[in-house]
């Protein structure tokens, strides 16, 4: 294995029956990376994270992790932890013994498993609740107990299953900051699954974007933004419009597409740029930011987002007709 990478996945397949989860994918994790594992539901990210737990046996291929194959091993040999969705809290502890509980069926004694777990339950500003139920935390601390024990035994590799999907709004951003703080401090690899573009772009060194349980796409969140490989990925990103364009597509990043009066439709020159004509569907007004997005006669849709000051210098409603104008230079070539 190489020495740079903590995690590497060998043409991996899963089967359940005759259907195919996980179709014969490689990956390499780099060492003290924060990955995300991206897509729609359905996609093979879950049955992936899974198989590196050790909760899944796999069909075919290998995984290593730290330099050894651990495709046979069960999940306590790994030197993995996995942070659940559902945070898997006992009922019946309180936190403190929730976040010892593994210690403790490791055989260490009580005045040191608990030294330990109110470490970790500081690590996670959660030490003024160690004597609580799970029943009397709300959700973000309860969250923040299950990654207290899970990081307690003290993994090589982290493993999250959609950890922040039952959060509201803002505690979703607070727990993202914790999350990267903690990965950054703890110099350890997390791999993280979601659904959430937004997530992945925030937290990840390492974006996997995946689609028919085949890996379709992977880099830093800006390789991947800046430069979609598909339609599909600039559709499921978000933020582009993809768009004919003579024998092939285009995506065209929305935040650089404006508005002008009417013109002669799409692949016209408008002040050396590009266009598409259209009347307005939708104005979203989005704080800072208003997206207005347009359908052409034939069916293309497309929209800009644009500074509220220049939107609001020369607005339109929906039903008006508009022009959407972009410089060549925002245009990026899709493959079929």
């Amino acid at each position: 294995m190489d020495p740079r990478f903590d995690v590497e996945l060998i043409s991996v397949t899963k089967r359940y029956g005759d259907t195919v989860a996980v179709d014969a994918i490689s990956l390499r994790i780099p060492k003290g990376s924060y990955t995300c594992l991206l897509g729609p539901s359905g996609c093979g990210k879950t049955s992936t994270l899974r198989m590196i737990a050790g909760h899944e046996t796999i069909s075919e291929g290998d995984i290593l992790i730290n330099g050894g194959n651990v495709t046979e091993l069960a999940p306590a040999q790994r030197g993995t932890a996995m942070m659940f969705q559902n945070y898997a809290l006992f009922p019946h502890l309180n936190c403190l013994d929730n976040v010892a509980f593994s210690l403790k069926m490791r055989g260490v004694a009580k005045a040191e498993r608990h030294r330990q777990a109110r470490e970790f339950l500081a690590l996670v500003h959660m030490e003024d609740f160690s004597a609580r139920l799970p029943a009397q935390l709300s959700g973000g601390q309860q969250q923040r107990v299950a990654l207290a024990r899970a990081l307690i035994t003290k993994p090589s590799v982290l493993l999250l299953d959609e950890p922040l999907s039952a959060l509201d709004p803002f505690l979703r951003v607070r727990m993202r900051e914790e999350l990267k703080r903690l990965q950054r401090e703890l110099g350890i690899s997390f791999i993280h699954v979601t659904h959430s573009q937004e997530e992945a772009m925030a937290l990840a060194d390492l974006m996997v974007v995946m689609e028919d349980g085949r890996i379709r796409q992977g880099g830093s969140p800006r390789e991947v933004f800046e430069r979609p490989a598909s339609a599909f990925i600039a559709r499921f990103i978000g933020g582009h419009n993809v768009l004919p364009w003579q024998n092939g597509m285009i995506a065209v990043r929305a935040d650089h597409c404006t508005l002008r009066g009417a013109g002669d439709g799409i692949g016209a020159d408008v002040s050396g740029g590009r266009s598409l004509t259209g009347r307005v569907a939708v104005v979203e007004y989005q704080g800072p930011i208003v997206r207005v997005a347009l359908a052409t006669d034939a069916g293309v849709e497309a929209a800009a987002l644009m500074p509220d000051h220049l939107f609001y210098s020369h607005p339109v409603e929906p039903g008006d007709v508009a022009t959407l104008t972009w410089p060549p230079a925002a245009a990026h070539a899709l493959n079929a």
